[in-house]
């Protein structure tokens, strides 16, 4: 069985869906059970990271494997983990990011966040499996209520250039891992196929649903948190100093998800197509 943190969210929503295709045994772990909207085969069950290490440990139970994802464990990864591995799970593939490389700023919240994490799973005792996307597909939701509203969509850095990975690749890389053990141990720095901008990623959705979208570039001065409103605001001016770095940069591209899967890595057109009913 493999545990599933982060169950509803984007990453954790397609794992849960890939693992129970398969037929492979999930408990989805959720902070509301009767709202998950899971595939009917999945063990979900309620999560509280906070909750007391006698509520917790049954949660992993039978258990051989945990999927980590940082928005969902919070400040109680330890007392997490210390459960994981006293129900039996041996293996943990963490969702963590790409800013963690050589060279980054250290003291970038996001790195800062990630690398904590990395660390507890190394102490923990249990193997590790590391996934550093860099930017997610899914961050153009950002852009959604303005779309469904309109034809133009401000944002700050039109240029800003990035390789968006499907959530369906990054939950693809993590099955594997989980099916593999030869990925114990191993770091995957995961990537969309190619290089876009932001203006182009607005294209994109354009011809998804069919209409004609206008980007207009707002200066970073001018970016308020109505235009990031899934970013917390201690972190926005961090994030724009990341984006303003990125215009006219040269994004890494990776082939990590084809070499892991065996399958090429969808691209943001693709992506755009399967989510073009959450921008109408």
């Amino acid at each position: 069985m493999i545990v599933v943190t982060g169950a509803t969210g984007n990453v954790g929503r397609a794992l849960v869906t890939q693992l129970t295709a398969g037929g492979t045994p999930v408990r989805a772990l959720t902070r509301d059970p009767a709202r998950a909207g899971l595939p009917p085969s999945a063990d979900v069950a309620r999560f509280d990271p906070a909750a007391d290490p006698a509520v917790l440990a049954p949660l992993f139970e039978g258990a051989s494997s945990l999927f980590l994802h940082l928005s969902a464990v919070g400040e109680h990864a330890e007392e997490v983990l210390a459960a994981a591995r006293k129900g039996g799970v041996e293996h943990v593939v963490m969702l963590s990011s790409g800013i963690i490389e050589d060279g980054a700023d250290t003291s970038h919240p996001i790195y800062v966040a990630h690398a904590d994490l990395e660390d507890q799973v190394r102490a923990s005792g249990l193997a590790g499996t590391f996934l550093r996307p860099n930017a997610f597909a899914t961050n153009s939701f950002q852009w959604a209520p303005q779309i469904r509203s309109g034809d133009t969509v401000r944002g700050p850095f039109a240029g800003a250039v990035t390789a968006p990975i499907h959530e369906a690749d990054i939950a693809a890389v993590a099955a594997r891992a989980f099916a593999d053990n030869s990925h114990r141990g191993a770091v995957h720095r995961l990537t969309g196929p190619a290089a876009v901008t932001t203006e182009e990623q607005i294209d994109s959705i354009g011809r998804a649903v069919g209409r004609d979208l206008r980007f207009v570039e707002v200066p970073p001065e001018e970016v308020g948190q109505d235009l990031f409103p899934h970013v917390p605001p201690e972190i926005l001016p961090a994030l724009l100093t990341s984006f303003a770095a990125s215009v006219g940069a040269e994004a890494e591209v990776t082939t990590t998800v084809e070499t892991v899967t065996g399958r090429a890595a969808r691209t943001f057109d693709e992506w755009a197509q399967d989510h073009k009913y959450d921008f109408s």
